[in-house]
């Protein structure tokens, strides 16, 4: 049974989950349930409802025909175990005895009647299978700022755990020769650029909030800015690590730091040089919360060389 379907085709960029579980596990009470999230934040869904066994996109037959009828579909819904590629969600409750049709690790998350089951048996999310908003917001992560109509909203993390977060981010500001030399030797009018950028960045961790529009306040323990200056590619590198004690990370506070240090940079020498360019703002990595840690792969670290710091 296929409901849902719609005109355009998009298959390229859909979202596909199978939701795996034994009979009466409650999978497909858990798909209605997340239908009219899904819908309320602007997604075609579709639902097939089978076994699934052995399911493939590309499997010819009678998988593949009722994948095809939800070519418009932005996520598919498969209710059914099956053994491929496709993200698994696994289903279990205390009706099924708490199995799984297959390893719990197998699954990229599980949803029950009872999480307190699973503590032991894997490192993987386990959802109340009552919690269905937080089970969509984990299916759609990038989207959590919408509520069920479509409408921006802040996220809540009153059920997150306080732990201690910390996040490092990096920028760098590419400037001329000539305005190099002056940075270095203090001699830019405004005054001492690395000094006032440093002080503006650790304001900018403080005033993320008000910047940024679905960023929760959070009481930071620290901001600790950095500025090196590279001569070697006549650069201004920034470095920036916040920490807090809290429900939410502080990866918007570092990267606002290294922002508003680099646009700081840039205002204390745009009378000298007007084609200054701000680039590499990105995050170099977190640790804490229920995501884990994180390390940029692809990222030099930040040069030694010429630098200030401070701590909050």
């Amino acid at each position: 049974m296929v409901v849902a379907k719609m005109d355009n085709n998009n298959t390229d960029n859909r979202i596909v989950f199978a939701l795996s579980g034994f009979s009466g596990s409650g999978k497909t009470t858990l798909i209605e349930k997340l239908i009219p999230i899904f819908r309320g934040r602007g997604y075609h869904v579709a639902v097939i409802k089978h076994d699934a066994h052995d399911f493939e996109i590309d499997k010819e037959g009678k998988d593949t025909e009722m994948l095809a009828d939800c070519a418009g579909a932005d996520i598919v819904l498969i209710e059914g175990y099956r053994d491929s590629d496709i993200k698994k969600l696994g289903v279990a409750s205390s009706d099924t005895g708490y199995e799984l049709p297959g390893p719990a690790d197998d699954f990229e998350a599980i949803v029950t009647d009872d999480p307190s089951h699973f503590d032991k048996v894997t490192d993987k999310p386990v959802f109340d299978r009552n919690d269905v908003r937080s089970i969509a917001d984990w299916m759609l992560p990038a989207f959590t700022h919408f509520d069920d109509e479509g409408n921006a909203r802040m996220v809540t993390v009153a059920d997150k755990d306080v732990t201690h977060r910390s996040a490092t981010a990096g920028a760098r500001v590419l400037v001329n020769p000539h305005t190099f030399e002056l940075i270095k030797q203090g001699r830019i009018k405004k005054g001492d650029v690395l000094t006032v950028a440093q002080v503006a960045g650790i304001m900018g961790a403080k005033r993320t909030p008000d910047l940024i529009p679905m960023c929760h306040p959070v009481i930071i323990d620290g901001a600790d800015v950095k500025l090196f200056l590279n001569e070697k590619d006549n650069a201004v590198e920034i470095k920036a690590t916040v920490t807090c004690t809290g429900r939410t990370g502080v990866e918007m506070e570092a990267i606002t730091a290294c922002s508003v240090a680099a646009m700081t940079v840039y205002d204390m020498c745009k009378a000298v040089q007007r084609d200054i360019v701000l680039t590499d703002i990105c995050l170099l990595s977190k640790s804490g919360g229920v995501h884990g840690d994180y390390i940029r792969p692809d990222k030099e670290p930040i040069s030694a060389g010429v630098s200030i710091s401070n701590i909050l």
